[in-house]
């Protein structure tokens, strides 16, 4: 991703009402449909500033989609000008702040956004109408999603005997429900380096890892499929709890999901790194994959989602505006660069960075 390809969408000195999106036609309720509407908060106070001094944040989707609209965001950047900028193509808001030697960085944004429960009837195809141009996005290679070698082979032999993309799809679900594996020692969502997990043999990780490889086959096999970057921002409500958020302080509830886009149904939601999730987490632990509750979630996420979720973006290999040290393989976490180097993200107790949900 070129950072020609951005959309200035504000340029503000300390605060501003920033990436508003349109509610559409697509979101006229009926009494039946329940959205929810959230309000997550994200505080950044770097606690060791070294020369000039960068944060970049992830905004709610920039786009509208079936089971989420933005409400619109603010920001306040304490002794800074902040700045908001957009790319439509992937959904991806960033807001970020800038600040000299001596200043003591602080960052707060403040986003509000809609939810509701998606799911897509795979009992009953249909005519779905579809930008085939931007469709082939979906389908192209980045760096640590290759569709050649043997990502192509192990899509291919997954596939082989599928009919029809549905079918397709559904194989690549099972293999991947069925092969791979949590690893609680995986720092943070993991890396999404699907090479290396299919020649090392080493299916384990996390959502970054398991779903970049639902999403890699899926392209290999001919099918548009993304990750969707996010965070969980409330409990489910179906009785999982290994699927929500336990409170509302959500630092480390960041979440990465995927769609595949079927020609009879158009984006499907998908989900098999939650499965592997139940089976590891949800009490008391480390549950057959046969177990009802297992069964029940692998049948669930594969054309539905539960939406007490917050989706960022679809972006990958991600070039945040202003940064010097080089694109981020995906935007799901706050971001810090000073003069000593890019902070580590994954660490929010020493960044220091507090993320907090709230229904309202």
């Amino acid at each position: 991703m070129q950072r020609r390809d951005f959309l200035r969408l504000a340029g503000l000195s300390t605060s501003g009402l920033v990436l508003p999106s349109a509610v559409t036609r697509a979101f006229a309720q009926s009494p039946a449909e329940r959205w929810r509407t959230f309000e997550v908060t994200t505080r950044v106070e770097v606690l060791q500033p070294a020369g000039r001094t960068r944060v970049w944040l992830p905004a709610p989707l920039t786009v509208d989609t079936p089971y989420q609209k933005a409400l619109g965001s603010s920001f306040n950047a304490e002794g800074a000008d902040g700045k908001a900028m957009a790319d439509p193509d992937w959904g991806l808001g960033v807001v970020w702040a800038e600040w000299e030697a001596g200043r003591k960085p602080v960052f707060t944004l403040v986003s509000r956004f809609a939810t509701r429960d998606v799911a897509v009837d795979l009992r009953k195809p249909g005519k779905v109408e579809a930008d085939r141009e931007r469709l082939s996005r979906y389908l192209k290679a980045t760096e640590l999603l290759p569709t050649d070698g043997i990502v192509k082979a192990t899509a291919v032999d997954i596939t082989k005997g599928a009919k029809g993309d549905l079918e397709k799809a559904r194989a690549i679900y099972d293999w991947i429900c069925d092969n791979t594996f949590r690893d609680p020692e995986t720092r943070g969502c993991g890396t999404g380096d699907i090479k290396y997990m299919l020649e090392t043999k080493n299916l384990s990780g996390k959502c970054a890892d398991l779903n970049a490889l639902y999403v890699g086959l899926a392209r290999a096999a001919g099918l548009p499929a993304r990750d969707v970057y996010g965070i969980r921002v409330a409990k489910s409500e179906h009785g999982y709890k290994s699927l929500g958020a336990g409170t509302e302080n959500i630092t480390k509830a960041q979440h990465c999901r995927a769609e595949v886009f079927l020609a009879e149904y158009g984006w499907v939601p998908v989900d098999p790194a939650d499965v592997r999730k139940v089976v590891l987490e949800e009490p008391p632990g480390n549950l057959p994959v046969g177990h009802e509750m297992v069964t029940r979630a692998r049948a669930r996420l594969f054309g539905s989602w539960e939406m007490n979720w917050l989706a960022y973006n679809f972006a990958h290999d991600v070039v945040l505006p202003g940064a010097t040290r080089g694109a981020v393989p995906f935007f799901m976490y706050p971001q810090c660069e000073t003069a000593d180097g890019r902070l580590d993200s994954l660490d929010p107790d020493n960044f220091k960075y507090q993320i907090t949900s709230r229904e309202i």
